[in-house]
C-alpha cells in the first residue's frame, strides 16, 4: 500500500526474485521498491503525504475463529535484509483492544543513514530525526522512544551500527530487533500508556517506508522470522548469504540485550535472568538435558 490510497503519488511494489544460481549469495527473496512522492492531491483535505508499506496476509479463520501466530517462546525478530539505507519501520499487529494499534521498531542496518547528516552528527543526536520538531512534538509528546529514534541505541540493536558503509560485500545482513523494545503507536503517534506486544497473538508483520525524502526506494527481504539466538543451521546459511557481517551462533543473547548490560529492560521493570545463568539456544538445551 501507498499513499494512493488518499490521493498521494508514492508508488509501492513487492514482487519475487529468483536465487541467482550463479551464485550463492544471492538468495530468492521478495523486492519491496518504488517511489516516495510528497506531492499533496489537489482539492483534497490530507496534509501528509510520502509513504508506503507493506505486510503479510492475515492467516484467516478456522472453526474457533481467528488464526494468529503465537512468537511468545522467542525472544527477538529476526530480519534478513538487503537495505539501501533508508528509514525502514517494521511494524507487528496484534489482536489489541483498540485494532490500529500497531507496534513498531526502527530497522537498523549497517547501510542506515540519516537524511543530510554525517556519522560524527549521527552519533551526537541519538534521537535526531529528518522531521520538523513541531511534527516530532506532536507525534512524540514524552520524547522520542530509543526505538524509534534515527541513531541505534547501544542497548536496542546488536548487528548494526549507524554508518555510510554498506553490509559487507554480498550487502546482505541480519538484523535481531528484542520484541520487548518494540513500541505502540496508533497512526504515526507514539500511545500512553504504553503496553507490551501481545506475543501470543501476532496478526500481521510488515516494513513501512514514512521518511518523507523523495525519491526511489529498494529493499530486499529474503527471511523473517522468530528467534532465541543463531542456531548452528542459521547461521550456516547466515555465513553463505552474508558473508564478512555474518551473525555467529547465539549473537543476539551473548551481546547482552536480556542480561546485565540491558538497560532498556531494567528501566522496564522486567525480570532479568540470573548473572552467570546460560542464555539462548545453548541454555534451553541445558535445561533439556
Amino acid at each position: 500500500m501507498a499513499d494512493r490510497a488518499v490521493g498521494g503519488f508514492s508508488t509501492a511494489s513487492l514482487d519475487y526474485e529468483p536465487a541467482d544460481p550463479s551464485s550463492s549469495t544471492t538468495p530468492s527473496h521478495a523486492r519491496f521498491h518504488g517511489s516516495i512522492s510528497t506531492k499533496l492531491p489537489a482539492n483534497w483535505t490530507v496534509e501528509r503525504t510520502g509513504y508506503a508499506a507493506f505486510r503479510n496476509q492475515d492467516r484467516g479463520f478456522w472453526l474457533f475463529g481467528r488464526l494468529f501466530w503465537d512468537v511468545d517462546p522467542y525472544t527477538y525478530l529476526a530480519l534478513r535484509i538487503k537495505s539501501d539505507g533508508r528509514r525502514y519501520t517494521v511494524n507487528v499487529q496484534t489482536d489489541s483492544v483498540i485494532e490500529t494499534d500497531i507496534h513498531q521498531h526502527r530497522l537498523y542496518t549497517r547501510h542506515h543513514r540519516v537524511q543530510g547528516a554525517s556519522p560524527l552528527r549521527q552519533q551526537a543526536s541519538p534521537t535526531q530525526t529528518s522531521d520538523s520538531p513541531e511534527l516530532n512534538q506532536e507525534l512524540y509528546p514524552h520524547g522520542i522512544p530509543s526505538a524509534l529514534s534515527d541513531v541505534p541505541p547501544e542497548s536496542t540493536v546488536v548487528s548494526s551500527s549507524a554508518s555510510a558503509t554498506t553490509a559487507g560485500s554480498t550487502g546482505w545482513e541480519t538484523v535481531l530487533l528484542p520484541f520487548h523494545s518494540f513500541v505502540r503507536t496508533n497512526h504515526g503517534y507514539v500511545i500512553e500508556p504504553q503496553t507490551s506486544l501481545l506475543r501470543q497473538r501476532v496478526k500481521s508483520i510488515g516494513i513501512g517506508l514514512t521518511d518523507r525524502i523523495e525519491g526511489p526506494y529498494d529493499l530486499r527481504i529474503h527471511k523473517i522470522w522468530a528467534t532465541n539466538g543463531m542456531s548452528e543451521a542459521e547461521a550456516e546459511e547466515e555465513r553463505r548469504i552474508c558473508g564478512a557481517h555474518a551473525l555467529p551462533v547465539d549473537e543476539g543473547v551473548r551481546t547482552g540485550w536480556t542480561g546485565p548490560g540491558d538497560k532498556s529492560a531494567e528501566s522496564r521493570g522486567q525480570q532479568k535472568e540470573t548473572v552467570g545463568k546460560a542464555k539462548g539456544l545453548k541454555g534451553l538445551k541445558s535445561e533439556w538435558e
